[in-house]
């Protein structure tokens, strides 16, 4: 006969079990839903050249749809944010991922710039804000003992999600062109994403709230409180840092590759751009989760400078051997791996110090950084080569903000946070 502790041991142990079926289920439809999302930004160097002979338009011209897409993405997000954490997840993400789809099939139709800027821009920045952060935000709640790679898992899904793309959206770009291209997997994206949203919960508050990684918050900031604090700023300037060099080098890689003579050089019987930018969402998406997974483990900031500083040399190298087909889609694969986890461990970070209540609201704030990046490392960067007539400065500047942000993540950063969190009543 049971006893009523064995009963309610059973019934304490099924729950536990319900809820960690739970928060994986969660974090797979939050993997797909960002993967839905991602091709608007990381296929986006396949669109320039057929939009620019399309509209008749310059590198330039074209490449401020690329900052529109970003910086809408990025500075919405704290409204964004803040209506997520008001009317749920799967409402406001159900509506992000239509309007994500969306945007490439009325771009299809844009006769204009200030069409394509209106939609694959305007909406697609729109519509891939709300599901980023939604996305981010939710599963830092789900996980509070591991963020690093539960984020970094979710933003792996943005990273990686074009791995699936790439090679079908080139092929459809030779065979049927770019308004045919677009409309199709527009609507692709909008059905896959508008259905995985559908089974998004929140977490119960006390799996929330369960203390997890070292350095954490004792008590839950609100985004007026957060952003009165100097360490606040710190992160903000570091990601926008990184964005910028990674930015840099995501919206131009067809041109510099065009540029520096590979990009329809064969490397592994396969032409070398496609290839590398198949490896590159490949590695973009892995050190993603990779890297939160050891921040979870040895410590956000120490992760940081040693990610940081492999983007940094690894860029180094590309620039020296740009001419070696085999060696360009390698190194971009390093480059890669190097930048990408800025996705995990910023939103980890953050939410270690201040608190998991406001997680959504506060990781907008931040995420406008990734739309300061996007100024620089869209349309200024094509500029810089336009007056240059180098790739060199562009590369150089990149280099440096890698090696910067290093330092100071572990000199800068790693003490004043630790500071912060004991000086909390």
């Amino acid at each position: 006969m049971n006893t009523p502790v064995q009963s309610l041991d059973r019934a304490a142990s099924s729950g536990a079990r319900s809820a960690t079926s739970m928060r994986w289920l969660q974090l797979a439809l939050g993997l797909v839903c960002m993967m839905s999302i991602s091709s608007p930004q990381y296929v986006w160097t396949l669109m320039t050249k057929p939009l620019m002979a399309k509209l008749g338009i310059s590198l330039p011209e074209v490449q401020v749809t690329f900052s529109i897409l970003v910086f809408l993405q990025a500075f919405f997000s704290p409204f964004q944010g803040a209506l997520i954490d008001r009317f749920g997840p799967r409402r406001l993400i159900s509506i992000g991922t239509l309007l994500a789809g969306v945007s490439w099939m009325l771009a299809s139709h844009a006769s204009s710039t200030t069409a394509l800027y209106l939609t694959y821009g305007g909406l697609g920045g729109l519509g891939t804000g709300i599901v980023y952060v939604g996305v981010v935000g939710l599963m830092v709640r789900w996980f509070p003992d591991r963020r690093g790679m539960a984020a970094g898992a979710v933003a792996a899904g943005y990273g990686m999600g074009a791995i699936v793309t790439t090679f079908p959206i080139s092929a459809s770009l030779a065979a049927h062109g770019i308004d045919s291209t677009l409309w199709l997997y527009g609507m692709i994206f909008a059905v896959v994403g508008f259905v995985a949203s559908q089974g998004l919960r929140v977490p119960p508050q006390a799996d929330a709230n369960t203390a997890g990684a070292a350095h954490s918050s004792t008590r839950e900031y609100r985004p007026s409180e957060m952003l009165k604090t100097p360490i606040f700023w710190l992160m903000f300037a570091m990601m926008t840092m990184m964005s910028t060099s990674g930015l840099m080098v995501t919206s131009q890689m067809a041109s510099f590759a065009a540029d520096f003579g590979v990009s329809k050089v064969l490397v592994f019987g396969l032409a070398a751009l496609p290839l590398a930018l198949t490896i590159d969402r490949f590695t973009n998406g892995l050190t993603r989760p990779l890297f939160g997974w050891v921040s979870d483990k040895l410590g956000r900031e120490n992760t940081m400078g040693f990610a940081f500083a492999l983007e940094g040399i690894a860029m180094t190298l590309w620039l020296l051997t740009r001419d070696d087909a085999v060696l360009f889609v390698l190194l971009s694969g390093v480059v890669f791996f190097g930048w990408g986890e800025i996705f995990s461990l910023f939103p980890s970070t953050l939410t270690d110090t201040f608190g998991t209540r406001f997680a959504t609201a506060n990781y907008g704030w931040l995420y406008i950084s990734f739309g300061v990046g996007s100024i620089f490392g869209g349309p200024l960067a094509a500029l810089l080569h336009q007056h240059t007539g180098s790739w060199v400065p562009v590369f150089a500047c990149a280099i440096t903000l890698d090696i910067v942000t290093a330092v100071l993540a572990l000199f800068v950063l790693k003490p004043a946070r630790a500071k912060f969190v004991r000086a909390q009543p």
